[in-house]
């Protein structure tokens, strides 16, 4: 008769998906700097080793969480490279063009999926949030105090373009060649980078 094993999971084709399921629940209870990868690990049994071997670090792991077909972080990489000055058309530019690709239709089930399911939209919250936002912040060195709201507008126009002209599919934005999308939403996200934005930049965050 052979006994049951006990302890921790090793590695087989169902470790990596026990890893992300455990990592999916973490990152949207705890946030992704509360949630370690050795409390990942022990939520899904297996050795802390194993995880780093499936997903190396925990930001590589977050991205699997969210099955982005690539990493956002090489797109932001192409954004920042500039500095602030041009940030704005580089974003857009880059943004269009990644979305009118066929990577785009991954994007948008993840983005319907958060919508319709509140575990969902923590995470991808937290994932824009600490992956995203944050690494532009920092990578433009915008103003702290003025950083988090900055980030929040540019957040704001990017997924309403995303709402209306991926998702709704809104004429004409939904086919309007790309150049022209650009040229209408750069100057609004260069704005919000670096212009003025008023009497809200003085309100906090």
């Amino acid at each position: 008769m052979k006994r049951s094993r006990t302890g921790r999971r090793p590695g087989n084709p169902d470790t990596r998906e026990a890893i992300l399921a455990a990592a999916r629940q973490l990152f949207a209870e705890k946030g992704f700097d509360a949630a370690t990868m050795r409390a990942i690990a022990a939520a899904a049994e297996v050795d802390p080793a194993l995880v780093h071997h499936y997903f190396g670090t925990k930001e590589q792991l977050f991205v699997a969480t969210m099955q982005f077909p690539m990493d956002p972080r090489e797109l932001i990489d192409k954004v920042v490279a500039g500095g602030a000055d041009e940030a704005g058309v580089r974003l857009a530019r880059l943004f269009v063009t990644v979305w009118d690709s066929p990577v785009g239709i991954v994007g948008v089930s993840v983005i319907r999926s958060a919508m319709t399911n509140e575990w969902t939209m923590r995470l991808f919250r937290e994932f824009v949030t600490t992956q995203i936002l944050r690494r532009v912040q920092a990578e433009l060195k915008l103003d702290p105090a003025e950083a988090p709201l900055r980030a929040s507008l540019v957040a704001s126009q990017i997924g309403g373009l995303v709402l209306m002209r991926y998702i709704m599919k809104l004429e004409p934005l939904a086919s309007l060649p790309a150049d022209q999308v650009v040229a209408a939403v750069a100057p609004n996200l260069q704005r919000y980078l670096t212009g003025d934005l008023g009497s809200a930049a003085g309100d906090g965050t």
